[in-house]
């Protein structure tokens, strides 16, 4: 792995991204099957495999002339402005997820960290047109009825990103449910009689 590509740092940092790569948000407590899924794609693209940290909880308030931007927490109580900094333990994590994945041979994986800010899928949306990203990739929403409100009233990443851009977007399942746990109404069940 390139460790001077792989240093956090924060968005708009000196690390050009390079061309192809694959643009995956990542967030702590996430399932790792969505950056397992994203390293692959990278892998058979020959891509860089970018990053990307959303903090929802701060905004933009400046955007400096090398590109980096500073934020302020959303409740003025928290904080003064700050440049957003990729979370260290976070990197880490990823690090150790990509890792597990055998590298293709005779290739190096280029491995890009970015931190933003803001609502997650303009965040995002941004960064990929700004890198000229090949891919997307994103998971879903855990179950559970806190997060189905919060998607019925703020919608998924994934949604907002497959319709409000141009590129292409994998949404990895993160907790997928077997069709014969779950049959459609006029499908027989498993307890239907044979």
């Amino acid at each position: 792995m390139d460790e001077t590509a792989a240093t956090p740092e924060p968005d708009g940092g000196e690390t050009a991204i390079p061309q192809p790569n694959v643009l995956v948000g990542v967030t702590p407590g996430q399932s790792e099957v969505v950056l397992r899924e994203a390293t692959l794609l990278a892998d058979r693209l020959g891509a860089a495999l970018v990053c990307a940290h959303v903090d929802a909880s701060r905004y933009i308030t400046d955007v400096l002339p090398d590109g980096s931007v500073l934020s302020v927490p959303l409740d003025p109580d928290l904080g003064d402005a700050e440049s957003p900094q990729f979370d260290p333990e976070l990197a880490e994590h990823v690090r150790d997820v990509v890792g597990r994945e055998p590298a293709p041979a005779g290739r190096e994986r280029q491995l890009i960290f970015r931190a933003l800010v803001g609502d997650p899928a303009l965040a995002l949306a941004q960064l990929g047109e700004t890198a000229q990203s090949t891919y997307f990739v994103v998971g879903t929403r855990r179950s559970g009825l806190r997060a189905g409100m919060k998607e019925f009233f703020g919608g998924s990443v994934a949604v907002h990103l497959a319709h409000r851009q141009i590129r292409p977007v994998l949404v990895v399942p993160t907790a997928p449910v077997r069709q014969s746990d779950h049959p459609l109404p006029w499908e027989p069940g498993p307890d239907a009689p044979a």
